[in-house]
């Protein structure tokens, strides 16, 4: 067969660009060992996946979606929702349920802190600091 031109796969994808994309990916699979669709003929990667763009033999949809989805880091998965727990009661519902418990925090006065901060003892120096 002679050699494929971009002219030749130009019709099935109307990009240059997405055409270069989607060639070079299917070449990478080609090396990776993914089976050809069209005879080799003695030609490397990138000429084979042109052809099988050309020929058809590969739809460019799901060539353009595996390329998609190759280039994904982080892939989501649509999960049904799990049903969710009852409601949790409103604020106005727990008030009247049970009385507010007050929250004490440990207070210190300033001189208490200073004393605190006097009986500290500094570390001893060497070399390294």
């Amino acid at each position: 067969m002679a050699r494929v031109t971009v002219e030749d796969c130009i019709d099935k994808v109307d990009n240059r660009f997405e055409l270069v994309l989607l060639a070079g990916h299917r070449a990478r699979l080609i090396s990776q060992g993914a089976p050809i669709t069209v005879d080799r003929d003695n030609d490397k990667n990138p000429v084979v996946a042109l052809r099988e763009i050309a020929d058809e033999t590969l739809a460019p949809g799901d060539l353009k979606e595996d390329l998609i989805h190759s280039l994904q880091k982080h892939v989501e998965v649509d999960e049904p929702e799990a049903d969710l727990p009852e409601q949790l009661p409103q604020a106005s519902e727990v008030q009247d349920e049970a009385p507010e418990e007050t929250i004490a925090f440990d207070r210190m006065s300033e001189e208490d802190l200073l004393a605190g901060i006097e009986g500290l003892v500094a570390p001893e120096k060497n070399d390294d600091f």
